[in-house]
Parts: C-alpha cells; sequence; structure tokens
C-alpha cells in the first residue's frame, strides 16, 4: 500500500518533535499535528516557565542576604506583570524554534487535532491522511479531582498566565509540582500554604531527602499541612468585586485564600484521539500500553513520553524518540532506554537533585550489603549571610562490591551537580572512584568526594 507519509506523529511535544526529525534525517516522509502549542507541556506549561519563575522567586532572598556582602538595596518591589509577561515572550521564542526545527528538517506540520479512524488512517482537520507507522506522542495534563467547589480550583497550567498575582494561595497536592510552586509563590511574596492528605510530601523520593526538604520548605515560611484534605471550596465575592475562597477541610476547620492550585496529579491525554475504535490498549489511568519496542496492542501503531505514564520526564521522551527513529527507518541493531540511574531534579527550594536507588529500593535488593554517607552542613554562602539553609548529601553504596547505587542532593544547584554524577553511577563507579576523584575547592560538590566515614549501614 502507498502511504502519505512513512511516519504520523501525535504530538508536537520534546519527545514528538524528536522522533520526527530523527525520522526525516534518517530518509523517512514525517508528518506532525498539533492542535495546541508546539513544545509541549514542558515548554510551554511545565519545566521551562516553572524553572522562570523559580529564578524569580529567588530575589527576594538574595535581596535580603546582599547586605552581609556589602551591597545595600534602597528599594525593593515586585511586578508579576513583568514576570509573567517576559516569561511568555520566551516561550514563544521558543516555539518559533521548534517550528524551524521541524521545518528544517523537512517533517509536514499540521496545527490540526488528529483522529485515528483506522491502524493507518487518520483525520486531521479537514484531511484524511494515511501513513505506514503512527506515533502517539500527546503526553499529559493536570487534572483536578470533583468535590464541591473544585471548578473554582487552577491547575499549574493557568499559574503561568494569572491576570493578577495573589496575596495568599492554598496548593493542594505532594508531588514535586505542588511543591516547586508553593516555592514559587512564597518567594514572590504571597503568604503559602501546602496541602497534602498523606504523611509527607514527594512519596518516591529518599525519605532523608522528604524529611529534609520539610524542614527547609518550612524556613521559607510555608504552611505545611499534611494528612489533610479540602472537601469543599466556596467562592466569596467583595463589595469591590475581589473574589476570594474559603476552603471547608476533612476534620472542619477553614482556610481562606486568594488563590486555589490544585497539583494532585496529570493523566495521559489520550481522550478524542480514536484509539479505542482501532484496538489501541489503555490502562486503567488512560495511558496507552507499550511493549519494550514502544510498540502498542496495534503493531505499527506506537507510543513515547507521559502518554504511557511510565517515567514522566522530558529527557525520556526525547530519548524514547531517538529509539523509535532508530527502530524504524535504519538497519542498526534496536535501541531501548536503559531506565536504571536516570537522574532527575526538582527546583523547590533549596533544590534536589537524585540519582540511582533510593535508601529503601536499596535495602530491598541489598539489604544488610550498605554502607550509606551522609553529609550536613551550612553552604558557604550563608557563612556570611546568615541564612538558616542547609545543604544535604547522601551517597548509598553497595558493600560487596563497593559500587554506587544512589546519590542524593539537597542545596543549591543540586540539579546540576547531579548531572554530572549521574555520568558516574551510569558508568558503574565506586566508592573508592569517587575517593580518588580530586574535589574542587571551596565547593558543595566535593563533599562527594570527601565522605569517608559511614553514617550507618543497612
Amino acid at each position: 500500500m502507498d502511504f502519505d507519509y512513512d511516519l504520523f506523529v501525535i504530538g508536537a511535544g520534546s519527545g514528538g518533535v524528536r522522533a520526527s526529525r530523527i525520522s526525516a534525517a534518517y530518509g523517512a516522509r514525517v508528518a506532525v499535528a498539533e492542535s495546541m502549542f508546539l513544545g509541549g507541556t514542558c515548554v510551554n506549561v511545565g519545566c521551562v516557565p516553572k524553572k522562570l519563575f523559580v529564578y524569580g522567586s529567588h530575589f527576594s532572598e538574595e535581596f535580603e542576604d546582599a547586605s552581609a556582602y556589602g551591597w545595600q538595596v534602597d528599594q525593593e518591589s515586585f511586578d508579576w506583570a513583568t514576570l509573567r509577561d517576559n516569561k511568555t515572550k520566551e516561550i514563544e521564542r521558543l516555539n518559533g524554534i521548534y517550528r524551524n526545527l521541524l521545518e528544517g528538517a523537512g517533517v509536514t506540520l499540521f496545527e490540526a487535532h488528529a483522529t485515528l479512524i483506522d491502524a493507518h488512517t487518520l483525520q486531521v482537520g479537514e484531511q484524511t491522511i494515511t501513513s505506514k507507522y503512527i506515533l502517539i506522542a500527546t503526553g499529559g495534563w493536570p487534572v483536578v479531582p470533583e468535590f464541591p467547589g473544585s471548578e473554582h480550583a487552577i491547575t499549574s497550567n493557568e499559574a503561568f498566565y494569572l491576570p493578577k498575582f495573589p496575596t495568599s494561595v492554598v496548593i493542594v497536592g505532594g508531588g514535586y509540582i505542588a511543591v516547586e510552586f508553593a516555592g514559587i509563590f512564597a518567594g514572590l511574596g504571597a503568604r503559602t500554604t501546602l496541602v497534602y492528605r498523606g504523611d509527607l510530601f514527594l512519596r518516591g523520593f529518599d525519605d532523608s531527602v522528604r524529611e529534609f526538604v520539610k524542614g527547609e520548605v518550612q524556613k521559607k515560611h510555608i504552611n505545611l499541612m499534611f494528612n489533610s484534605n479540602v472537601t469543599q471550596i466556596q467562592k466569596q465575592t467583595a463589595a469591590n468585586g475581589q473574589n476570594s475562597f474559603e476552603l471547608t477541610m476533612a476534620d472542619g476547620t477553614q482556610l481562606s485564600s486568594d488563590l486555589v492550585l490544585y497539583a494532585t496529579g496529570r493523566k495521559p491525554k489520550t481522550a478524542g484521539l480514536g484509539l479505542e475504535q482501532v484496538g489501541v490498549a489503555l490502562g486503567d489511568n488512560g495511558e496507552v500500553l507499550v511493549n519494550d519496542d514502544y510498540q502498542t496492542s496495534v503493531d505499527n501503531i506506537y507510543a513515547i513520553g507521559d502518554v504511557t505514564d511510565r517515567i514522566q520526564l522530558t529527557p525520556v521522551a526525547i530519548e524514547e524518540g531517538m529509539c523509535i527513529a532508530n527502530n524504524l527507518f535504519t538497519d542498526n541493531p534496536k535501541k531501548h532506554l536503559d531506565y536504571q540511574n536516570i537522574a532527575t531534579a526538582v527546583f523547590c527550594q533549596p533544590n534536589i537533585g537524585t540519582v540511582g536507588l533510593t535508601e529503601a529500593e536499596a535495602v530491598t535488593q541489598y539489604a544488610g550489603d550498605l554502607d550509606i554517607f551522609e553529609s550536613d552542613f551550612k553552604p558557604m554562602k550563608h557563612t556570611l549571610s546568615g541564612r538558616d539553609e542547609r545543604t544535604y548529601l547522601k551517597m548509598i553504596v553497595r558493600r560487596s562490591d563497593d559500587v554506587v547505587l544512589g546519590i542524593h542532593m539537597v542545596g543549591p544547584d543540586a540539579g546540576e551537580i547531579t548531572q554530572g554524577l549521574a555520568v558516574a553511577l551510569v558508568a558503574g563507579a565506586t566508592k573508592a572512584q569517587f575517593d580518588a576523584t580530586v574535589g574542587i575547592h571551596p565547593t558543595a560538590a566535593e563533599e562527594f568526594v570527601t565522605m569517608r566515614s559511614i553514617s550507618r549501614t543497612a
């Protein structure tokens, strides 16, 4: 059968764009459909604007600390519209870059919604298009649970475009998005409360890191409410037209806030694609189920990235896109992403950087064969500023062969530091090799090559 394209990609996020570009470079005829924005979640309503906001929120502390270094800041004020609109300009610039990347690679871009008609046919806007292979890369979308007044809550999507900065905000959720936005709003001057239904936020991260971050977040004047849940939100409008919200908690107590942000989870964007009609199997959360080759239950249809609801990280989707292009359009050996030792960062304040096993995971696999190294200290910067902020480092080592299984850090630039250490873990580095590495002084990173005392065994 003669198809219009060799590969049709639904979704022009980071993974879909990479798969498209590389496939086209291998000689495939490629098209992409995107009905929202080029660059996907990360570029538009995710990691890029979020980190710009994190940068902006740091300045309040920088101004406070400046006097210890001889600087006098005469006037301190914050204009939300400037940050918001400068962020938007940068996002628009990146949208243009993604467009140029696709067009420069010879990929046909359809700015329209695509729906599957059968395994090889799609309805794209007003056109019917056929393709040998189809790739689903539509990502995920934040969800708010339904309860009385839930329609008054916003998600992280809307937080990037608020018409007015709130005086107070309640953030509901315990994942990294909730914790990051708590730091952003507090740093920019809002009275901030973080509500989480569990005992401690950041489930899935190392427990030592979670406890340490809890203490540091509280120092940022963020009110933490654990084992709490919102049962109702009521909107109230003052005589001047200003809206506020009254939150009723499960224990009957109430909170008032100018803004309620829900960061309680994301769901794969699979609705309205026609997947079920053509036989593509979905999981309980609506995720596209794939095998090790990213292949769905329909042989010629593949899926990568957040829509598969596995590891929801932009670099993971990009690497999966590289694998798809290689596997479908070259004679090279098949490529598969190794999901072990994938480093990640949380841009809370201070930052988290982590790679490898948590202590709990390591104990499950290697109980009785572990040495745990830890370091906790005041960053050099704050020896003059006097700010009560600390840095925490942790290394998990398998005693029998000295291999480093996990590295975790909380502190300034933790993500930058952990990225380099991830190379060592992927290479199978041992504690002895870390010890033999000469540190860069004075840095926080050097602590990872100077830790000699075992904190405990496990």
